[in-house]
C-alpha cells in the first residue's frame, strides 16, 4: 500500500514538473477558446456584427428609397471676395506710413466701415517742401496785413461806405484758408479708412514703410459673404444651372447662380456664384474648393450619405447592407455625384434595402 502511495507521488510530480519550464513559466493549462460571438468576417465576405458590437460602434442604417435626383456634375472652383461685401485699401499719394493711436491692425481682426487703420505722411521733394514754405509765409505776411487794414477799417465804419469793410473781411477769410490749404500739405497726412465692414484678410505694410501711391496696404473680406468661381470646359453648362452646392466638411451650402463669363479662360468657361452663412468662415480667400452643380435633368438613383462609400480588395465602390440583424454584406455600385454631401447609386441597391449610413468604415475594417 504505501509503494503504491509513493508512487503515485513520484507520477504527481513528474507531471508538475514537466508542465513548468526552467524559468517556472507553467504551459499546461489549455489555450483559451476563440470566442465565436465577436465581430468576425465570414467566408463569403460578408460581416457578422453583433448587436452590442453594433451599439459600441454606433453603426447606423437608413432604408434606401429610389428618387428622381439632380443630375450633378463636379467642378473646381476658388474661393473669392465679394465685390459687394470686400474691399481693399490703397495709399492715394505716396508717403509714410504711420499707425494710429491703437497700432496697426492685424489679420484676421474685424474693422468697421469708415473706420480709420492707418495714416500715409505724404512724401515731397526738399525743394518742393520750400516753396510751400515760402509759400505759406507769404499768405501769413498778406494775412496779416489785410487783418490791420479791416480793423482800421472798422474804426472809420462812419465815414466809408460797408463794402470796403465787407470786401477786407472777404480778403482776410481768403488769405486765411490759402495759409491753412497749404500748411495742411506741410504738415497733413492722409488717413486710410476701412471701405467696408469685415476682417482683414490680409495686410502689406509695417509701421514706418514707404509706400507708393495705389500701393495695396489692406484686403478687408466679410466672412459671411463670399464668392466662388468655377470653371467648366462644356460651355453649355452655363445654360442648364438648376442649382448648385458646396460641401464644407459636413455641412451643405447652398450657392446662387449669378451667371457665366463669355470669355473662356484656360478653354474653361468661368461659372460665378454666391453664398452667404456663418459656415462660410470656415474658407479662406483663394482657397480651392468642389462645386456640384445639379442640372436641370434628371437621373433616377438612391441618396445615400458620401460617408458610406467604401472600397473592397478589388478596389472596387461598395456600400454595406445590412440583410439580417446582426449581419451586412457588401454591395458593389455605380455612384454618381449629388451635392458633396450625398451621393446618388445609380446601380447595386435596390428599394427597401437598408445602407449602413455610419460606421461603415469601421464594419469595412472587420476580419
Amino acid at each position: 500500500m504505501i509503494a503504491k502511495l509513493l508512487f503515485a507521488a513520484v507520477v504527481g510530480f513528474a507531471a508538475s514538473a514537466w508542465a513548468a519550464d526552467e524559468h517556472g513559466h507553467e504551459h499546461g493549462g489549455p489555450a483559451p477558446a476563440a470566442s465565436s460571438n465577436g465581430p468576425s468576417r465570414q467566408p463569403d465576405g460578408s460581416v457578422f456584427l453583433p448587436k452590442p458590437a453594433q451599439r459600441q460602434l454606433s453603426v447606423r442604417t437608413a432604408v434606401a428609397k429610389t428618387e428622381e435626383l439632380a443630375r450633378t456634375i463636379e467642378l473646381a472652383g476658388k474661393v473669392s471676395m465679394d465685390p459687394n461685401a470686400g474691399g481693399k485699401v490703397q495709399a492715394t499719394s505716396p508717403g509714410r506710413i504711420e499707425p494710429r493711436s491703437r497700432g496697426l491692425p492685424t489679420v484676421g481682426q474685424s474693422v468697421r466701415k469708415g473706420e480709420i487703420l492707418a495714416y500715409v505722411i505724404p512724401s515731397t521733394a526738399p525743394l518742393e517742401r520750400s516753396v510751400q514754405s515760402a509759400q505759406l509765409a507769404e499768405l501769413s505776411a498778406s494775412r496779416a496785413l489785410a487783418e490791420k487794414r479791416l480793423a482800421r477799417l472798422k474804426e472809420l465804419s462812419d465815414t466809408i461806405p460797408q463794402k470796403e469793410i465787407e470786401a477786407a473781411q472777404a480778403e482776410v477769410a481768403s488769405l486765411g484758408a490759402r495759409a491753412n490749404a497749404v500748411n495742411t500739405g506741410l504738415i497733413g497726412r492722409d488717413a486710410l479708412v476701412a471701405p467696408v465692414s469685415g476682417v482683414i484678410a490680409s495686410s502689406h505694410v509695417v509701421a514706418g514703410q514707404v509706400v507708393d501711391a495705389r500701393e495695396l496696404i489692406y484686403d478687408i473680406v466679410d466672412p459671411t459673404r463670399l464668392s466662388i468661381e468655377a470653371l467648366s470646359f462644356d460651355a453649355s453648362l452655363g445654360s442648364d444651372v438648376g442649382g448648385a452646392t458646396l460641401a464644407i466638411g459636413n455641412e451643405r451650402v447652398q450657392l446662387r447662380f449669378l451667371g457665366a463669363a463669355r470669355t473662356l479662360r484656360e478653354q474653361a468657361l468661368p461659372l460665378s456664384f454666391t453664398a452667404q452663412g456663418e459656415v462660410l468662415s470656415k474658407l479662406a480667400v483663394g482657397q480651392p474648393v468642389k462645386v456640384f452643380v445639379q442640372t436641370k435633368s434628371k437621373v433616377q438613383g438612391i441618396a445615400v450619405p458620401a460617408a458610406s462609400l467604401m472600397k473592397n480588395p478589388s478596389n472596387q465602390t461598395i456600400v454595406w447592407v445590412k440583410t439580417a440583424p446582426e449581419k451586412f454584406e457588401p454591395r458593389v455600385v455605380s455612384v454618381e455625384p449629388l451635392d458633396g454631401v450625398n451621393v446618388a447609386v445609380t446601380k447595386g441597391l435596390e428599394p427597401g434595402d437598408r445602407v449602413a449610413t455610419q460606421g461603415a468604415t469601421l464594419i469595412n475594417q472587420v476580419r
